[in-house]
């Protein structure tokens, strides 16, 4: 199986995401899956380039020789983006019927996946409260690279965490964010 994660922000997400997607992988029994992400440079980002129906008909015609995509993006407080999420897999589905395309929003934000999978979080910080977070990446996320020195890091520190949280995915990260389980496929 081939696997190309569609991310809003590849400079940023792709530590975070490709460890994760590989754990969730492992954890629906695809240990083998070759999981790329897609790093095309004339490719736009941002949620509204990379849910635009015409820009990933031209990723999967370019990508054609991979079997899923996986569109992975945040939800930024917008409720409404589940559904048209849902709304975007069906058309996909509809003109490419021989692929699999699987499209996941993150609560609040894709970075709230790696906090799940850190056992050390400062105790004044619920997991309510930063699930619930409209702004988790500043209010938490951020603050907690600098609390483990990690802001120098690739991806700001996300590569480290992307790597830790990848391996707490069965008994933390998978537990704390259900929605990430639409990508053990």
């Amino acid at each position: 199986m081939k696997v190309l994660i569609i991310p809003e922000d590849p400079r940023l997400d792709q530590y975070m995401l490709k460890p994760l997607v590989e754990a969730a992988l492992k954890y629906a029994g695809k240990p083998n899956a070759m999981v790329q992400v897609c790093q095309g440079a004339s490719l736009a980002w941002g949620y509204e380039a990379v849910t635009n129906f015409e820009n990933l008909k031209g990723i999967i015609a370019d990508y054609k020789y991979y079997d899923v995509f996986l569109l992975c993006v945040d939800r930024d407080g917008e409720k409404t983006r589940e559904q048209a999420l849902t709304n975007l897999e069906i058309k996909i589905r509809e003109e490419f019927p021989d692929k699999l395309f699987i499209a996941v929003c993150g609560v609040e934000e894709l970075e709230v996946w790696v906090l799940a999978g850190m056992t050390d979080l400062p105790a004044a910080w619920s997991w309510s409260a930063v699930r619930s977070e409209r702004d988790p990446k500043e209010m938490y996320f951020d603050k907690y690279v600098v609390k483990r020195g990690l802001l120098d890091y690739p991806g700001r520190g996300r590569k480290v965490l992307g790597k830790e949280a990848a391996k707490l995915y069965t008994d933390r990260v998978r537990k704390l964010c259900a929605e990430i389980q639409a990508c053990e496929i």
